[in-house]
């Protein structure tokens, strides 16, 4: 643990959507999650609605706005659609963590404050992040009830009925910056929380013949926040990263990767409630029955039955999968991984046949200048 930021792990992440009611019942159905808590206008709050939702140590808040005086929240939606406005990171001590980032050149968004009622007081201060995102530092030690102050027990969309997805918590947030933002970025996390670089995939590392980006790993000195960061490279076509960065109107929060004990259990679980995946090729698994070091407990059909990526890593060895966006613009998007033994990468074995999913993903969009009307079905 670093001794001046007293960093416990990751606590929530807030998303700013057009509707909270409608995305907390899709997180609720599709991720299984619980919806634990609301704020509204029945709580005295008049301008925005919001839904806290939990899943083992994964909590998620999604906040819309109710009033045109909630501009923060219309802003935020009209320039990003729905995306994720802030993730907080659990402190022993929200007060010395704020001191400590902003004396190293964090960007102040709002002071510690002190939020209280008759089950107690929760601690909370923010800086920036990116454009218009923010890390929210906190503690809510000597608080007893739900979330936070000016949250109840939820009056509507309590029962919802899906399969078990057996979702953990948070491995790691991804941000998309632009050209040249990257290392600067990672400088501020690094010189403001005390984090160190982990991994630095340079030019070639990752991409394929069209489309390509850099990438740094940031994280804390114990491991238990993981904060890579993209910014597109030069390619033959328009880059995810471009992507993202042109239809979300700035860098942002481009993925958040959750862990899971039983991967194969929670992807099944996941399609049957609704989420769409990116699709992996069958060549993928002919490869990889072929490598001498791929030694797994998993079934390498049961891993291509659910399109479930995997990469070796040292004694070690992940799997994950990611899912189409799941929004209205390609931006947004989630990460289902599990890790065994001491993996600790990010499946750059990977990244080729990530990217040629994703890129067709784009050319059925139009998004790398192709003619759509090659690779979409007819009407």
């Amino acid at each position: 643990m670093s001794d001046n930021m007293g960093i416990r792990g990751y606590d929530y992440v807030e998303f700013y959507v057009g509707s909270a009611k409608a995305t907390a019942y899709f997180f609720a159905k599709a991720l299984g999650m619980k919806i634990t808590a609301y704020s509204g206008p029945e709580m005295n709050v008049r301008d925005r609605m919001s839904f806290y939702l939990t899943k083992n140590n994964l909590k998620i808040v999604v906040t819309s706005p109710l009033e045109p005086s909630c501009w923060e929240v219309y802003d935020f939606i009209t320039r990003h659609g729905d995306g994720v406005k802030r993730w907080a990171i659990e402190v022993d001590d929200v007060e010395k963590a704020f001191r400590h980032a902003t004396k190293r050149g964090a960007i102040m968004v709002s002071k510690p404050k002190r939020t209280e009622n008759h089950h107690g007081y929760v601690d909370e201060a923010a800086i920036r992040l990116y454009d218009d995102t923010e890390l929210v530092y906190v503690n809510r030690d000597n608080y007893r009830h739900l979330f936070r102050p000016n949250f109840c027990e939820p009056k509507r969309l309590i029962n919802v009925d899906s399969d078990e997805t057996g979702i953990q918590g948070i491995d790691h947030i991804v941000g998309n910056v632009r050209e040249n933002e990257m290392n600067l970025w990672a400088d501020y996390f690094n010189n403001t929380m005390d984090f160190e670089t982990f991994v630095d995939f340079k030019a070639g590392d990752i991409g394929t013949k069209y489309s390509s980006l850099l990438s740094k790993v940031v994280r804390s000195k114990d491991n238990v926040i993981k904060n890579p960061i993209n910014e597109p490279y030069e390619g033959m076509k328009k880059s995810q990263i471009e992507e993202f960065i042109e239809q979300y109107n700035g860098s942002g929060v481009q993925h958040i990767a959750i862990t899971t004990k039983d991967i194969v259990s929670t992807v099944e679980a996941l399609r049957k409630n609704g989420i769409e995946f990116l699709e992996i090729p069958d060549t993928y698994y002919d490869m990889l029955r072929k490598r001498e070091d791929v030694k797994i407990d998993e079934n390498i059909d049961d891993l291509q039955k659910h399109r479930i990526l995997c990469d070796i890593e040292g004694n070690g060895y992940l799997l994950q999968l990611f899912t189409k966006p799941i929004g209205d613009r390609p931006t947004f998007f989630f990460e289902f991984i599990q890790r065994v033994g001491d993996s600790q990468g990010f499946g750059k074995g990977n990244f080729k046949a990530l990217f040629e999913s994703i890129e067709l993903d784009q050319k059925l969009r139009g998004a790398l200048d192709e003619e759509v009307q090659e690779v979409l079905p007819p009407c």
